[in-house]
């Protein structure tokens, strides 16, 4: 890892060696592709291009998570402010941060000097945030790290206040299956002391159809989205995916309560990842399964939190009870307090 200090005196930079990342995510491709039915990680979205795409996706009418949640932190980002009080603020996913400039305002009230650490795999839309962000709050002190949320919450260390909060928005919790999502909340309360907070949200069960609307825009730009996953393959690794012969899936699997994403194949073909020296054989028809996004029950979903010592405090929800925004306070365990 490097850590680069920018010109900007509020400004700090921590960059994950990009050597690193190939050699730590190379892997989980192969064991994807190897897979039956084939998957990848929906990590490999977020190019810089892939970045772009998803922010165009939270701005479809069909869309409803984006506008929906920052409709709740609209409402609710003071008191947020007000039962937390001062603290510094991390943010896995960051993007734009266009929903958390609401709680820089919010915190803004309490104190000017504001403390954000936004994470993000994409280091472009990072910095690129960063720089508008420093620009809107002239008190804003911003420590950016490019990395995967794993990576970036290794090695977090404080800023100098007494406490943080976690901000993990947009429902990403449902991108994990069941195991991947216990083994992520496992690391949440690693990171966290006890007394400090979670900001989760997340989308709830609603009708199929408003669930697959949302997916399948009339515009294609979440086609477009899934289809560039091939195409940050084909340049990361030296692929040769033909993104014309693959076509974007996405539909509700009522069993596992979760959207599936696949991109399906349209002949049978080869693609080869040079950089892997990885080769991977489809039928016509065959699809690998980019992404699930998992809809939530609140009564299961906080019981599970209750099991890695993250107790709500507080659960927010739309009038329609679409989407939920928890805060969540880590809690003293036999380990942690004795």
């Amino acid at each position: 890892m490097k850590t680069v200090q920018k010109e900007h005196p509020r400004l700090r930079w921590v960059t994950l060696n990009s050597s690193e990342v190939i050699v730590n995510t190379g892997v989980d491709i192969i064991e994807g592709l190897n897979q039956t039915p084939k998957t990848l990680p929906c990590r490999y979205f977020y190019d810089d291009r892939g970045s772009e795409l998803f922010e165009q996706v939270c701005d479809l009418p069909e869309y409803y998570p984006t506008r929906t949640e920052q409709t709740i932190l609209e409402a609710y980002a003071q008191d947020i402010a007000q039962l937390t009080a001062w603290c510094e603020l991390v943010e896995l996913g960051s993007g734009s941060s266009r929903k958390t400039r609401l709680l820089l305002d919010a915190y803004s009230q309490l104190d000017d000097h504001l403390h954000y650490y936004p994470i993000d795999v994409s280091e472009a839309i990072l910095k690129t945030t960063a720089i508008s962000l420093l620009r809107q709050y002239p008190m804003l002190r911003l420590w950016g790290l490019a990395g995967t949320y794993e990576q970036a919450l290794t090695q977090l260390s404080h800023t100098g206040l007494e406490r943080r909060m976690l901000i993990f928005l947009g429902s990403t919790l449902g991108n994990l299956d069941e195991g991947e999502c216990d083994r992520f909340l496992d690391l949440i309360q690693q990171t966290l002391q006890p007394g400090e907070f979670l900001l989760l949200g997340i989308d709830l069960q609603k009708s199929i159809d408003l669930l697959e609307a949302a997916y399948n825009d009339a515009q294609g730009v979440t086609a477009a989205f899934n289809l560039n996953i091939l195409n940050h393959l084909n340049h990361q690794f030296e692929g040769n995916f033909d993104l014309n012969q693959f076509t974007h899936l996405a539909f509700y699997n009522s069993v596992d309560h979760q959207i599936e994403m696949h991109l399906r194949s349209l002949k049978a073909q080869t693609a080869i990842l040079q950089g892997l020296e990885y080769q991977v054989e489809f039928q016509a028809g065959e699809t690998i399964r980019t992404e699930i996004s998992r809809k939530f029950h609140l009564s299961s979903l906080t019981a599970t939190l209750e099991q890695h010592a993250l107790s709500p405090l507080h659960i927010w929800t739309d009038p329609q009870a679409w989407f939920a925004l928890l805060l969540c306070q880590r809690q003293c365990t036999a380990h942690d307090c004795p």
